[in-house]
C-alpha cells in the first residue's frame, strides 16, 4: 500500500492524529494557564527625585535621577544635584516606558487638570 493510500485509510496524518493530545498518553492535552506576573518588592528601595537627566548610546538609554540641593540660587553660583539612581534600559524598553508615561499623564491631566511648567 502506498503512503498516500495509507494516509487516506487512516484519514489523518500522524501530526493531526495527536492534535490536542499528549504524544505519550494519547489523552487530551491540559489547557495551559496564562502566566501571571508576580511583583516581588522585598529588595525594592524608594527614592525621591525632582531632577532627571537622560543620556544614551546606540544600545542603552540611561535615566539619572537626583535631588536639587540648591535652595537659594541668588546666593550660589552652582546648582548641586545629588544623584541617587541610574536606570539603564534597552531602547525598546525605553520606548515602552515613554508610551506608558504619555498615557498615564493624559489620564492624570483628565482627572486633575493640565500640568504646567
Amino acid at each position: 500500500m502506498s503512503t498516500e493510500a495509507a494516509m487516506k485509510q487512516d484519514n489523518a496524518s500522524p501530526e493531526t492524529a495527536l492534535e490536542g493530545k499528549t504524544a505519550s498518553e494519547g489523552k487530551p492535552a491540559p489547557q495551559a494557564k496564562p502566566a501571571q506576573v508576580v511583583w516581588n518588592d522585598k529588595g525594592m528601595v524608594s527614592h525621591f527625585a525632582n531632577v532627571v537627566n537622560i543620556q544614551s548610546t546606540k544600545d542603552q538609554i540611561d535615566l539619572l535621577f537626583g535631588t536639587n540641593q540648591t535652595w537659594n540660587l541668588s546666593q550660589e553660583n552652582d546648582v548641586t544635584i545629588d544623584l541617587s539612581s541610574r536606570i539603564m534600559l534597552t531602547p525598546l524598553v525605553a520606548k515602552r516606558l515613554s508610551q506608558s508615561l504619555i498615557k498615564l499623564l493624559q489620564e492624570h491631566e483628565a482627572r486633575h487638570g493640565a500640568l504646567t511648567e
